[in-house]
C-alpha cells in the first residue's frame, strides 16, 4: 500500500526492523500513540533520517542542530536561539527547500490525542518555523497521500481544517504563545 514517497523514499527498505520496546523519548516523555504504532511495525525510515544513535537509542537534536545540518551554518544559526522552545527534535522526510521536524517540547506538551506537533522549517524567503501538522499521525496520513494536501494555501493551513483546528490551536498556544509561526531573524 505504501511503496514509496518522493521524500521518504521507500517506506520499508529491506527486512522489517520493528522497535516495539521504545516507549519514551530520552527526556522521559512518552512516545505518541502514532509513533509507537509505527515503530512496532518498522523503524527503517526513521533510522534513515537520523533518529537513532549508534546504540539504537533515540537521538534527539535541537532545532538549531537540525537546521545547521540541513541548511548550513548561516541559516542554521538563525534557528539556534529558539531551540529551547522546541525541546527534543527529530527530522522527518518531506519538503524540497523546507524540512519537517517532530518537536517534543521541553515540557512534553501533547494534544488531546497524545501527539506532539510537527513543524516545517523554511528558508526560502526568510527563515521561519511554522506549525504544519498537529501530530505524527496527521503527518503520516498526508505523506502517505491518505490526507491529500491538494492546494492548501500555506504550511499552517490545517489550522483552518475543522478536523485539526483544535489540536493545531493547542500546540500554537503551548509552543508559540498562540502564534502558528516563528520568524528566525539573524
Amino acid at each position: 500500500m505504501l511503496p514509496h514517497d518522493r521524500f521518504a523514499g521507500p517506506w520499508v527498505d529491506g527486512p522489517l526492523r520493528p522497535r516495539p520496546e521504545l516507549e519514551a523519548f530520552p527526556s522521559g516523555h512518552p512516545l505518541p500513540p502514532s509513533l509507537r504504532s509505527w515503530l512496532a511495525y518498522d523503524s527503517g525510515m526513521l533510522e534513515r533520517h537520523g533518529w537513532f544513535d549508534a546504540g539504537g537509542g533515540l537521538a534527539p537534536r535541537t532545532l538549531g542542530e537540525i537546521a545547521t545540518e540541513e541548511y548550513g551554518e548561516g541559516w542554521g544559526s538563525c534557528f539556534e536561539p529558539f531551540s529551547a522552545l522546541f525541546g527534543e527534535c527529530f527530522l522527518l522526510p518531506g519538503g524540497s527547500d523546507s524540512r519537517r521536524v517532530l518537536s517534543v517540547g521541553p515540557g512534553g506538551e501533547r494534544d488531546g490525542l497524545g501527539e506532539y506537533p510537527v513543524f516545517a522549517l523554511d528558508v526560502d524567503d526568510l527563515p521561519y518555523a511554522v506549525l504544519m501538522h498537529p501530530g505524527f499521525d496527521v503527518y503520516l496520513a498526508e505523506t502517505a497521500g491518505v490526507l491529500p494536501s491538494g492546494d492548501r494555501p500555506g504550511y499552517d493551513s490545517l489550522k483552518h481544517d475543522p478536523r485539526y483546528a483544535r489540536r493545531m490551536a493547542a500546540h500554537a498556544r503551548g509552543r508559540l504563545g498562540g502564534e502558528y509561526d516563528l520568524l528566525c531573524l539573524p
